[in-house]
């Protein structure tokens, strides 16, 4: 694949001791699609065919469909890129194990793990607010 004018990434990975990014900017900042690009040695034109081929892919757009990537697109940008250019998958297979993770397991994003609480009461917590959730279903298709 040819990305000349690009510049080649160093090997690091999201949040940890070296940065993606080298523009002194904190870890959590939006980036623009030029910075991603340049970053992850994707073109900015397979970027936004990427946005139509996965549904989870919604960067924040602005005035001018100006495109600002928050660090879990960012994320889910380098496990599509790990699926498709690496280990060979389709773009249609890509979105299906994409879609088959759980929404809070995004890799190389350590911000975004499930915490699970501790001492919260045991009993029929599920069950409880599964049925407010039908009641507020119901009156939704009421109203």
């Amino acid at each position: 694949m040819d990305v000349s004018g690009l510049g080649a990434p160093a090997e690091v990975t999201l949040f940890d001791e070296s940065p993606l990014f080298d523009d002194g900017k904190e870890p959590q900042a939006l980036r623009t699609i030029g910075e991603v690009a340049k970053a992850l040695a994707i073109r900015p034109h397979v970027l936004r065919y990427w946005e139509e081929q996965f549904a989870s892919l919604q960067p924040i757009k602005r005035s001018g469909n100006r495109r600002y990537y928050r660090p879990e697109d960012v994320a889910l940008i380098r496990d599509i890129d790990r699926l498709v250019h690496r280990e060979g998958y389709t773009l249609r297979g890509a979105a299906k194990a994409i879609a088959e993770k759980s929404p809070f397991e995004v890799k190389g994003n350590p911000s975004l793990a499930v915490v699970k609480p501790e001492g919260v009461p045991t009993g029929d917590w599920y069950g409880r607010l599964s049925a407010i959730r039908e009641g507020l279903a119901e009156a939704l298709a009421r109203a």
